[in-house]
This record gives C-alpha cells, structure tokens and sequence, in this order.
C-alpha cells in the first residue's frame, strides 16, 4: 500500500505541532549581495536565496501559509486529501508539507515538467497525475482538481493560481524580510523583479514594499520566447520552468506593476550554470533570468541602484534538461559579459513569527 493511504489522520494536537516545527525551516532565509562586473564595471545585485527552504524552492513559503491559514479558518480538516494542479515547486511543497500534517496528497501536473520533478513528489508519498496537452495542460488540471473534489468530497483545494493567501504569504514574509536585511546595510530597495508564475512573489512582495517605499518599482519576468504576459494569452514555448504558464493567474493584477521585463531562455540557462559554476550557488533556471532581469532593470535606474530579485529554486529539479547540457551563446545574450566576482549573505531577518 501507498504511504499516501496507509497513515491514520494525525490529531489536531499534533497538527499544531508538527506546524511549529516545519515553521523553522520555511523562509528567513539570506539576502545574498552579489557581486559582479558588468562589461568591465563593478555591480552589485540582491538575491533573496529561496533555494534554502525546507524542499528547495520559494513555493514552501506559499503552500504553509495556505494550510496555516486553512486550518485556522477550518477550512481543512485532519484526514482531507489536498489535491493542487502545478508545475512542480508547489507539488513538491505541498506533498512535503502536506504529508507531514498528515493528509493524503494528490498532484496534477502537466507531463512535459523535468522528471525530478515527478520523482521528489513522489518520493514524499504523493499521488502524481501527469496531464498531457490533449488534457489541457494547466488548465486541464485544475479542471481535473475540482472534478476530484466533486467525485470525493473531502478535498481541500490550495487553488494557487487564485488564492489570495498566496500573495498574502509573501506580503507578510518574504516583503517584511527584503526590507529588514536591506536596511540592516543602510538600504532600501529602488526596484524589485521576479519571474512570474502564479504571481503570488511579485504581487505580495510589490504590494508590501510599495506600502514602505512608494518609488520603489515591481517588474514582473517572463521568458522572451513565450510572452503570456504581454500578450495575454499562451505564445511559443520557452525552458523556464515555472513562470509563464498557459495564462495569466487571477491573482495577477498588471495594471499594479510596472513594465514587464523578457530574458531569452538560452540566456537564463547560462545564468544559472555561470552561478553554479563560479559562486558554486546552486540555482534553477528562472534563478539566472531573475539575475538578468534584475540587471536590465538596473541599467535602466543607473548602476548604483538597489535591485532585488528572487533565487527561487534549487538546481537539483533540473539534472536531466538543458540546464546540465552545454548552451549555446546568442547574440544579445547578457550572461557572456557577467564576471561574477562573490557574494556576502545579509543578516537573517529574524522577524517575529505568528
């Protein structure tokens, strides 16, 4: 038998135990300054190292405060499946923090994503669902989530891509943490970016750093190749690997955030392998477009400017695609011309905890 279906529902007690401990190791994690020249030109970027949470990935943040916040709300009881439609991070956070609450986890997730994704999920004693195109991709998941739900009645459903908890667990984490390391150093932010998939990051963390700094600018990222954001709907296809899914998430409110910024996949992939390769950071794809995007943002307010991004995952759900072969160089590519000099953490936050 499954470890999914063999586990007796643990009790409320318990729950609330095993919440304060995994409380521990979600978020506060380093605000890394890296240092770098630019054609030739001293820099500096922030990197918020998200790749340090419980499974790897910004996504832990997102999937405890949903069931933190469920379970306050009774909104998911000990011995409900939780049942969520992704990409993989947020499968992954879920069927970790899912089962150790407990419950019987059900991913859904389109069939093209990296197999580590499929084998971490798995791995954690969640059922995994592939969705092929034929099924609808993304979409057909979340349809095949809430058919589950019809069909079995006790399934709680974390609804990513329109849960306002989503936006509100970076609203009250990730944004408090940027601001407190950043004026630890005697800074404050003059833009923000981050790749947008369920646009829980950039929504949460822009709404909170606008309320401290009204000047500061939120740009969201997305691959060049596949633009959904600037077109409003699924062109092309592209290699980042949770941002710019088939849509744009309810959750997304563009008219709050400023100019889209495009990086070309090729280029994001040589990002991430410069990162690992000389910092020995060990970061994802979307991490090296991040890094990009926060450069292109940069040299539009000048050099000295104080941009924040985001190191979303590990690079360990990445072994058996592009990001471990050898990539091309382009012409336009911004990665060739980066000379990573290092980096030094900021302090932790250590931010009162609800």
């Amino acid at each position: 038998m499954n470890a999914a279906t063999a586990d007796a529902a643990l009790t409320p007690a318990q729950c609330l135990e095993r919440f304060r401990a995994i409380r521990e190791m979600v978020g506060n994690t380093p605000l890394l300054a890296v240092r770098f020249r630019w054609r030739g030109e001293p820099r500096t970027l922030y990197a918020k190292a998200e790749h340090l949470n419980l499974t790897g990935s910004i996504k832990d943040r997102m999937a405890f405060h949903i069931l933190e916040r469920a379970y306050r709300e009774g909104r998911i009881r000990p011995g409900d499946t939780i049942a969520e439609a992704t990409s993989g991070n947020t499968g992954i956070a879920f069927s970790a923090i899912g089962r150790a609450l407990g419950h019987r986890v059900v991913i859904y997730m389109p069939d093209w994503m990296s197999m580590e994704r499929v084998q971490l999920i798995r791995s954690f004693g969640a059922r995994i669902e592939p969705v092929s195109k034929a099924q609808g991709g993304f979409l057909g998941s979340i349809r095949l989530c809430e058919e589950l739900r019809t069909a079995q009645g006790d399934v709680f459903l974390p609804s990513q891509f329109s849960n306002a908890a989503n936006v509100e667990a970076h609203h009250e984490t990730t944004g408090p943490e940027i601001a407190a390391q950043l004026a630890a150093r005697g800074l404050a932010p003059d833009a923000f970016v981050a790749g947008v998939g369920t646009g829980g990051t950039v929504m949460g963390v822009g709404r909170y750093l606008r309320a401290r700094f009204p000047g500061v600018r939120i740009h969201p990222m997305e691959p060049a190749e596949s633009p959904t954001l600037s077109t409003g709907c699924k062109v092309g296809h592209h290699r980042i690997q949770g941002v710019s899914d088939e849509f744009i998430p309810p959750i997304v409110k563009l008219d709050a955030l400023d100019e889209v910024i495009a990086i070309p996949d090729g280029d994001a992939i040589l990002m991430a392998q410069k990162l690992a390769n000389v910092l020995g950071l060990g970061v994802g794809i979307s991490s090296g477009a991040n890094f990009l995007g926060a450069l292109e943002v940069q040299e539009r307010l000048g050099r000295d400017a104080v941009v924040v991004t985001i190191f979303c995952d590990d690079n360990k759900k990445y072994l058996s695609t592009d990001l471990l072969r050898e990539e091309p160089v382009k012409p336009g590519y911004r990665s060739p011309e980066i000379e990573l000099d290092g980096y030094e953490a900021c302090p932790r936050a250590n931010l009162p905890r609800a």
